[in-house]
């Protein structure tokens, strides 16, 4: 299984594809999500947010909010996995600036989560 991983600091491009492939994120081998229809921005795998696995989602406790110039202000959620809880390693864009309507209610992942075809 192909394995892609991210940084924490995305580039400045704004260049976004669609993923063509069934891609899934897994925390210790648990599928958290998985889609054949992501968004590539930056990087970064956006999940359509019908393809989340909501049971391991809650809002992040730490109400930590992050601005981008070009996609707006992202929330971060918490990501619970056999009873451990990774912080703000999920982030969405609920009102994403125009540039970046394709990620509205989209899904992203830092690199405590693996994403992967």
């Amino acid at each position: 299984m192909a394995q892609v991983r991210y940084g924490l600091f995305a580039s400045t491009s704004s260049n976004s594809t669609q993923g063509s492939m069934n891609m899934r994120a897994t925390i210790n081998g648990t599928v958290i999500a998985e889609s054949d229809e992501t968004v590539v921005v930056e990087g970064n795998h956006y999940f359509p947010a019908d393809s989340i696995k909501n049971e391991h989602f809650v809002a992040a406790a730490s109400n930590l909010t992050t601005g981008c110039p070009w996609k707006g202000t992202a929330s971060y959620y918490d990501i619970v996995v056999d009873g451990e809880t990774l912080e703000t390693v999920a982030w969405t864009y609920a009102e994403p600036k125009p540039e970046a309507e394709n990620i509205r209610d989209h899904v992203a992942f830092y690199p405590a989560v693996t994403v992967g075809a």
